[in-house]
């Protein structure tokens, strides 16, 4: 099994996915967890982060451990749907990046 394989858990891709939701939820509806804009932004952009690091790794690992351009063409198009899913939790962590700074900036 190679290194690839063994690294999709796509639970834990869609658990991402769920808590920014979740977070971007709480954030629409509370307008705030701790009354301080300025944390709240810190907090959402640094879990937006952590967020896009998993499938930026993903990204970088077929980058790194393909042989050459064609092996990591063909990998991503025979996995279509572990590419999408990949897409859809960097989207939800851009997301909670942009929300966060925003509440970071108008905070002060």
């Amino acid at each position: 099994m190679d290194s690839i394989a063994k690294d999709r858990d796509e639970k834990t891709m869609w658990g991402l996915i769920l808590l920014a939701i979740i977070v971007g939820g709480l954030y629409h509806f509370l307008h705030t967890f701790t009354g301080n804009d300025e944390i709240d932004g810190l907090f959402s952009v640094l879990l937006g982060l952590y967020i896009c690091s998993k499938p930026a790794t993903h990204i970088v690992d077929l980058m790194i451990l393909g042989r050459d351009i064609r092996h990591w063409i063909s990998t991503i198009q025979s996995n279509v749907w572990w590419t999408i899913l990949n897409l859809l939790v960097m989207f939800s962590g851009l997301s909670l990046i942009m929300t966060g700074t925003t509440r970071f900036f108008r905070g002060g």
